[in-house]
């Protein structure tokens, strides 16, 4: 019997920190739930309702995005931290290592706030992308 390993890529605490401000999506966001997180973001997490439901679900949430992610030496919360509360400035690409487009946030005010949209979208991937491309895990 195989057993999947999972580890603890996403915090259920910073979840539930993201979920006080939950009628913007940003906890569906970081647990990797992008297309959902649009849809509580443009109808205020579904007119407070599915903001109220997700109090519960984000348990089940934290523990899919930590089957589905990879940790490695890029931290996924501390790059969701960065990116919520200072993305503009580029902070989360900097410290992704990505200084050529994390300057290029600082000076365009996260390229006029698109490419943090852009990077709400993928955060969770261009890490997981990373963490590959170094082979730290595999499939």
């Amino acid at each position: 019997m195989t057993q999947l390993a999972s580890s603890n890529t996403h915090s259920k605490l910073v979840g539930y920190l993201l979920w006080i401000f939950g009628f913007t999506g940003a906890h569906r966001f970081y647990f990797g739930k992008p297309v959902t997180g649009t849809i509580w973001f443009f109808t205020f997490g579904l007119l407070g309702i599915g903001w109220l439901i997700d109090l519960f679900l984000i348990p089940s949430m934290d523990r899919q995005a930590d089957m589905r992610f990879h940790a490695g030496p890029t931290d996924y919360t501390l790059a969701w931290v960065l990116l919520t509360f200072l993305g503009v400035f580029g902070l989360h690409r900097m410290y992704m290592g990505k200084w050529f487009t994390g300057l290029i946030y600082l000076l365009t005010g996260g390229l006029f706030l698109i490419g943090v949209l852009y990077d709400f979208w993928t955060l969770n991937d261009q890490i997981s992308l990373k963490h590959a491309r170094r082979g730290l895990f595999s499939q």
